[in-house]
């Protein structure tokens, strides 16, 4: 899995990347966690505020830092979506 996390690295940023990696390694999903700070870059997602938290090139969350239990929903989401693309 692909996980991005978009924004300049301010600490709401932080406190997603340390969630994500948090739901992630309890989940023990494979994943690369990457942090995005490029503007040019962010701005090719539909995002108006940040963070966002993309997975798998899919923005499931902006302008917000979801709670470790949406975050870990947005994970097991992804991971379905994975498995019926395998299929």
């Amino acid at each position: 899995m692909k996980i991005k996390i978009l924004g300049p690295g301010c600490a709401r940023c932080h406190q997603l990347g340390s969630t994500v990696q948090e739901v992630v390694k309890e989940l023990g999903v494979e994943a690369t966690i990457e942090e995005v700070k490029d503007v040019k870059k962010i701005v090719e997602y539909p995002i108006l505020t940040t963070p966002g938290l993309v997975l798998n090139e899919e923005l499931v969350s902006s302008g917000q830092v979801p709670n470790k239990a949406e975050v870990t929903q947005f994970v097991i989401n992804a991971l379905d979506k994975e498995e019926k693309t395998k299929k």
